[in-house]
C-alpha cells in the first residue's frame, strides 16, 4: 500500500521562521496486510495546533474537536470567563486580534453571548474581515494591512475598549492598548506575532504602552486554558450546546495531507495562502470547505 507522509526535514532555528523546505513530503508503502498487534490507521483529520481533544462527536462531525468544541473552543470560553470579566449590561467593547484565526472567530462570538454590547475584529484581509462580519455576527472589522488602524479603532470604538482578547502583541497589541479604558482587562491568549524571536512569555511591553497598561489597571495576566481543566467537561458541553443550537458558527478548510506543512507555516506567518479561506479555526483536512453553524 502507497502512502503519503509529511517529514520535518529541518528546523528552521532559535529565531528563524518556519520555511517550506522545512518538510517534506515523500511517499512510502506498508504493508497490505497487518500482523497480530497492529493496526492500521487512516487519517481523516489533521489540525496543526500543538494539541486534539477527542470525546464525543458533534452532530457526527469529528473534526470540531479540533476547534469549536476542543482545545480551541475552551480557550475562547474560559478565557473570556476567567480573564475578560464580561458583564451583561455593562456595555462593553471587545476588540479580538486574529480574529479570523482559531481562537479569535470563536472568541469574537463567545464575547457576544456573554454579553459585551460590541465586538471588533481586527484581520488581514477584506475576505476576512467581511466573513467576520457577515457571517461570523462581529459589529465590525479592521483589515490591519489597509489604513490606520489607531484611526479605525478610534471610529469604531468611540467609547474605548474595555476587553482585549489578544492573539497576535506586537504592533498591533500596542495600538489596542493605547486605546482601552480604565481597569480594562487583556485576556493573553497568544503573541503570535512574537513567537519566532528569542523574547519571554509574556513580551514585555514598549514603555510608553507598558506606562498606559499601569495608570488605567489594565489587566494583563497569562492565561494557559490547562490551568482549568476542572472546567473542562461543562466548559465542552456548553460548547457542543453553543454549536448545535447555531449560536455558535464554525469554519473549515479543505486542502489535504500536502497542504499540511503551508498551514503550519501560515500559522507562524500570518500570510495568506491560496487554497482556501486561510486560518479560519485553524486548518482541518481534508474537510469541505465553509461555514457551517450546526450542520
Amino acid at each position: 500500500m502507497i502512502i503519503q507522509r509529511v517529514v520535518l526535514n529541518s528546523r528552521p532555528g532559535k529565531n528563524g521562521v518556519p520555511v517550506a523546505e522545512n518538510f517534506r513530503l515523500e511517499q512510502s508503502t506498508i504493508a497490505d496486510t497487518i500482523q497480530a498487534g497492529q493496526v492500521h490507521v487512516r487519517t481523516l483529520y489533521l489540525s496543526v495546533d500543538p494539541y486534539m481533544l477527542v470525546p464525543q462527536l458533534v452532530n457526527g462531525r469529528l473534526s470540531y474537536f479540533l476547534g469549536a468544541a476542543g482545545i480551541t473552543g475552551l480557550t475562547a470560553l474560559l478565557g473570556i470567563r476567567e480573564k475578560g470579566h464580561v458583564a451583561v449590561g455593562a456595555n462593553q467593547t471587545m476588540v479580538v486580534s486574529g480574529a479570523a484565526g482559531a481562537c479569535g472567530s470563536l472568541a469574537g462570538q463567545i464575547g457576544r453571548l456573554e454579553g459585551c454590547a460590541r465586538v471588533v475584529g481586527i484581520a488581514g484581509t477584506d475576505e476576512k474581515c467581511s466573513i467576520l462580519v457577515q457571517e461570523m455576527g462581529f459589529d465590525a472589522a479592521i483589515n490591519y494591512k489597509k489604513g490606520n488602524v489607531a484611526e479605525q479603532l478610534r471610529e469604531l470604538c468611540p467609547g474605548g475598549v474595555d476587553v482585549y482578547f489578544d492573539n497576535v502583541g506586537g504592533d498591533i497589541s500596542d495600538t489596542v492598548i493605547s486605546q482601552m479604558n480604565q481597569n480594562s482587562h487583556i485576556i493573553l491568549c497568544g503573541q503570535i506575532s512574537q513567537y519566532n524571536k528569542d523574547v519571554p512569555y509574556p513580551p514585555p511591553l514598549p514603555p510608553d504602552i507598558e506606562k498606559i497598561q499601569k495608570e488605567r489597571n489594565i489587566t494583563r495576566e497569562r492565561f494557559l486554558v490547562l490551568n482549568y481543566m476542572d472546567k473542562r467537561e461543562a466548559s465542552i458541553l456548553q460548547l457542543c450546546q453553543l454549536i448545535q443550537e447555531g449560536k455558535l458558527k464554525v469554519c473549515m478548510l479543505g486542502g489535504g495531507i500536502p497542504h499540511a506543512p503551508s498551514a503550519a507555516i501560515n500559522e507562524c506567518r500570518l500570510s495568506k495562502l491560496t487554497f482556501g479561506l486561510e486560518s479560519f479555526l485553524g486548518y482541518y483536512f481534508p474537510v469541505t470547505q465553509g461555514c457551517s453553524s450546526s450542520d
